[in-house]
């Protein structure tokens, strides 16, 4: 009878009073106090250490997309063949969504087959896969490839490039303006280095790429039926092979554009993405992006806080069944700093108020805010990450937070 009574007076007082919703099972971390940035500093423009024999150029980490350095990075320039990085990122995005297969077989058409300048020399007929036109895009900078591709994806050249544009907003790329698919010279097609360097990010992202950026040599059988040759490819990248750790991305040249490189290189956990446009040699192009990376790796490191999926906090969801849930990384999270500041890296997992029960794996539960020391100034907010929720959790029944309160 006692039982019953206490039984009656706690599920009075959980309807009454309610639970806390999440609550960490971890301690609680000190307040970070955040230095406030002062809006007339010097941009990075103005402190950049050294100069670029190119028109425009930047440096940035590609994990954050914080610029390292940057010389005319939002001068609108043509772009020649690293146009090509925006053409794969659509084609790629295509079959990430489904709409598309790798292993899809692609019909040249006759407006494909009379692209100019570097190309895979396909006939008007013969067919290809996704995958195939994608390495020889790649490596060959093929332009018949591009306008294969675009024309498989979207239907015409012209709708894929208005949906080359719309990318270019949703990135938020405010120097582009694209016409075409492969970078051939015409009249209002541009970018900037930054623009740039934001869409080799998204592009790099797809690992399917990389090890089509990273062979040097290759062959495709090309031609009709009863007609086929092997033909070969070869990166136009030389960075592959002459700088340790350049993993991509993207060369371009003509006259107008003069030479233009997108590059990526990875030392450890540290990732640049170094861009230069209208250079006026190849062998200065290369040279000048190299610097950009030397200075880069010297001077700055990464510090990885969580992979994607790893467990950041483990927290109790109190009216949950289950009661415990893990609030996990939605990618990977990692921070750059100036060299020998990485122990002043913090972290501060702030949960959602308005997360309401049942939760579904993969809601997003809270985020994780990353402090640190950004040149003279100290707890600044170097980033903010989404935590996911790592499993579903239900409501649990008046019985079970009864018996959860009594601890029977």
């Amino acid at each position: 009878m006692k039982k019953k009574v206490l039984v009656t007076v706690f599920g009075c007082l959980i309807i009454l009073c309610g639970f806390v919703g999440i609550s960490q099972v971890l301690p609680k971390q000190k307040p970070i106090v955040v230095e406030t940035v002062n809006d007339n500093a010097p941009s990075n423009e103005d402190k950049a250490p050294f100069e670029v024999a190119a028109k425009g150029a930047v440096l940035i980490d590609a994990d954050s997309g914080k610029v390292l350095f940057q010389q005319n990075a939002h001068e609108e320039l043509p772009l020649a063949s690293v146009t090509k990085v925006m053409t794969m990122l659509l084609v790629m995005d295509a079959v990430e969504e489904g709409k598309i297969s790798l292993d899809d077989q692609v019909t040249i058409s006759e407006r494909a087959a009379s692209m100019g300048g570097s190309q895979m020399y396909m006939e008007v007929g013969e067919k290809h896969t996704v995958k195939e036109l994608l390495k020889g895009v790649a490596m060959a900078s093929a332009n018949d490839g591009c306008v294969a591709l675009a024309e498989h994806v979207a239907g015409s050249e012209e709708i894929f490039v208005e949906r080359m544009n719309k990318k270019a907003q949703e990135l938020k790329m405010q120097d582009s303006h694209f016409v075409n698919t492969n970078g051939l010279p015409v009249a209002d097609h541009y970018s900037s280095a930054y623009d740039i360097a934001v869409m080799s990010c998204a592009l790099y992202e797809y690992e399917e790429t990389r090890q089509w950026f990273t062979t040097w040599q290759d062959t495709i059988t090309v031609g009709l039926p009863g007609k086929e040759k092997e033909f070969g490819l070869t990166n136009t990248n030389k960075l592959i092979k002459q700088y340790s750790g350049c993993n991509g991305i993207k060369t371009g040249y003509t006259s107008d554009a003069g030479y233009c490189l997108s590059a990526s290189a990875t030392r450890k956990d540290t990732h640049l993405i170094a861009v230069a446009l209208g250079c006026e040699t190849s062998p200065i192009r290369n040279a000048e992006v190299a610097k950009m990376l030397d200075y880069g790796f010297a001077n700055f490191e990464t510090k990885v806080i969580a992979k994607k999926g790893q467990t950041v906090e483990e927290i109790v969801v109190e009216r949950g069944n289950p009661q415990k849930l893990c609030a996990v990384a939605e990618e990977r999270i990692a921070v750059m700093v100036e060299k020998g500041n990485t122990d002043s890296i913090k972290t501060k997992v702030v949960l959602s108020e308005s997360v309401k029960l049942p939760i579904s794996k993969g809601d997003r539960i809270g985020r994780l805010e990353v402090y640190g020391t950004d040149g003279d100034k100290n707890n600044v907010k170097l980033g903010e990450y989404n935590l996911l929720a790592s499993s579903d959790i239900r409501k649990a029944s008046l019985k079970m937070l009864i018996e959860r309160k009594l601890d029977i």
